[in-house]
């Protein structure tokens, strides 16, 4: 019963949100999983490793499904998240964590120009 009390509120929770803010946790959680994949690769738990890229690979997949295409800056991101996509699968084959650490910067510079532009429209 109390997995069910926590269930209905992360599901409120998540319902409440702004875009804005949950935006930002998709991002949060995008690089929590490069991080938790990068990490993987440390320990040699290629399973984890795999499960983390594949996570990180749905979260950008559902950022680009969702572009709203009548504003400018869509064009723009389709590219970047298709950029993120082809560098997920050149880590993911190579199992390179020089490559997360090139693309997670990237990433948390996107986050934070979002919430940046959702703090100014506030």
């Amino acid at each position: 019963m109390n997995a069910n009390g926590y269930q209905n509120y992360k599901a409120q929770a998540v319902n409440t949100m702004t875009p804005g803010e949950m935006l930002g946790l998709l991002y949060d959680e995008l690089l929590k999983r490069l991080t938790r994949a990068e990490l993987a690769l440390e320990k040699k738990d290629y399973a984890l490793f795999d499960q983390s890229m594949q996570r990180s690979n749905d979260i950008v997949n559902y950022l680009k499904n969702t572009l709203d295409h009548k504003y400018e800056i869509s064009s723009e991101l389709k590219r970047l998240y298709n950029f993120f996509l082809y560098e997920f699968s050149r880590i993911s084959a190579g199992r390179n964590p020089k490559v997360i650490a090139e693309v997670r910067p990237l990433i948390a510079e996107l986050r934070d120009a979002f919430k940046e532009a959702q703090r100014l429209s506030s």
